[in-house]
């Protein structure tokens, strides 16, 4: 490791792997909202963040435990139709408290065609908000309503995933 007069040390945040700031320069620069979608082991989790310059302002904020809570969801917090599904509360929220639309803030995962993350954002789209996003990216329907889970588990996600869906959009 170079040492002396001109080595210059690197953000902390940027040594540690965590922030992409030429990125994030760039999505700030646009003065939008930001849909930041994080996923953990175990749940999805979705924010609306507004730029300050004294700090990030979250607007909302929702993840996908809320669906056993609130919505009567029997399977996995972490699966693809849970990400939709939390996709799709955050993007109601959303319009409850006056956002129109968003850019999807996916971080520093890898941006795989029809990922956990996309799901999401394709919730919030079919929520109502207006979200820059490629269509080819996005998972499938089959994946979204859990198709892909019921042929492996010989459970019954597709009809409680339907179920749910119908129960967030008539509220």
């Amino acid at each position: 490791m170079a040492t002396g007069p001109r080595y210059a040390v690197r953000f902390r945040r940027r040594r540690e792997g965590k922030t992409n700031y030429p990125k994030r320069i760039a999505l700030l620069k646009s003065d939008e909202l930001r849909l930041v979608i994080r996923r953990s082991n175990n749940l999805i989790q979705l924010q609306f963040v507004k730029y300050d310059c004294k700090g990030d302002k979250t607007l909302l904020m929702i993840n996908s435990a809320v669906l056993q809570k609130n919505y009567g969801w029997k399977h996995s917090c972490k699966n693809t139709p849970a990400a939709y599904l939390a996709g799709l509360i955050a993007g109601k929220l959303a319009i409850k408290k006056g956002v129109s639309k968003a850019i999807a803030d996916v971080g520093l995962r890898a941006k795989t065609k029809g990922v956990r993350i996309f799901a999401a954002v394709k919730g919030a789209a079919d929520a109502g908000l207006k979200i820059n996003i490629n269509p080819k990216i996005l998972p499938t329907e089959d994946r979204i309503s859990g198709k892909h889970i019921a042929a492996h588990l010989k459970n019954n996600i597709t009809a409680d995933f339907e179920a749910v869906k119908a129960r967030i959009l008539a509220n």
